[in-house]
């Protein structure tokens, strides 16, 4: 196999336990980049007051119990917050960037633009003078969040599993208002800095893709190659939680896991290597894995 420069990664945020659903993108990401020559490195995405650290250390657990490996240790994205502000503050003095005040209420009742979808901003602050950006800093009463000042309101990008994709891309929020980088401009500059040209990742986030994408071709950074994977759903069709019964890896168990994640994608090995042998991107399975616990010993 041919070594790639490149990586792939897995990114978890630490607020809950990792699920069934969880650590079968995670298996396909790591599939994805081992077939293909590439690093594999692990991220969590700590940045959101919601995580927590021992669920983070309990995540990290969980993928090495399953046999997942990664070439570097474990990056955490609050280690690093000059690398968020830095870039902020560049697009800001280059008037890329500009201060919002809107809450969410705000923005999801103004008019939008034809066929864009809710909770696309509208461009409210986009074009406010210093005199009315002075006065509604005042009457906020909190620090403005900060949004790209976006050109274009569309961008296409190419995915492994649903080719050419195009999507809305707004001004989107880089900083919010509490200080936090926003999930869209963490994720491209930690993947930038890390050499991530493989994004596996849930399809609930392709329509993320294109303005991440767009950011990217913005910071003259790599665009990477997308697969995003259809995700686990409960019996009912909805995202898989803990109304779906035993979920986790401390109530299934490793064996019952990997059988399980190997069986939905029609391999006939249950270890990590052994599915690799199998891999084979085109032959994944386009629709949601309905989930239904199996039935546990004791």
């Amino acid at each position: 196999m041919t070594r790639c420069t490149g990586a792939g990664r897995f990114a978890p945020s630490p607020s809950a336990d990792l699920h069934i659903g969880n650590l079968r993108t995670a298996v396909l990401a790591w599939l994805f980049a081992r077939s293909t020559g590439r690093r594999f490195l692990l991220r969590v995405e700590d940045l959101d007051d919601r995580t927590l650290p021992e669920v983070g250390e309990r995540q990290v657990a969980d993928l090495a119990a399953i046999g997942i490996t990664w070439d570097e240790p474990p990056q955490y994205q609050s280690s690093h917050p000059e690398r968020y502000n830095t870039v902020v503050e560049q697009l800001l003095e280059a008037d890329m960037a500009y201060e919002c005040f809107c809450s969410r209420k705000e923005i999801l009742a103004a008019p939008r633009a034809p066929h864009a979808p809710e909770g696309a901003y509208p461009g409210t602050c986009r074009d406010l003078t210093a005199t009315e950006r002075a006065d509604r800093r005042a009457a906020s009463g909190r620090p403005p969040a900060l949004r790209l000042r976006s050109q274009r309101t569309e961008f296409t990008v190419t995915d492994l599993l649903h080719g050419e994709y195009s999507g809305v891309v707004d001004d989107f929020v880089l900083r919010r208002f509490d200080g936090v980088p926003a999930y869209n401009l963490a994720v491209v500059l930690d993947d930038g800095a890390s050499g991530v040209d493989q994004v596996v990742r849930g399809d609930d986030l392709l329509p993320s893709a294109p303005r991440q994408a767009y950011l990217a071709s913005l910071l003259d950074l790599p665009r990477p190659v997308y697969a995003h994977v259809p995700l686990v759903r409960g019996a009912d069709g909805k995202r898989l939680a803990k109304r779906d019964g035993p979920v986790s890896l401390g109530q299934i168990g490793v064996p019952v896991a990997l059988a399980e994640i190997a069986g939905s994608l029609g391999y006939t090995a249950v270890t990590l290597d052994g599915m690799l042998a199998e891999f084979d991107p085109a032959r994944l399975p386009r629709q949601p894995w309905i989930y239904r616990p199996a039935t546990l010993p004791g």
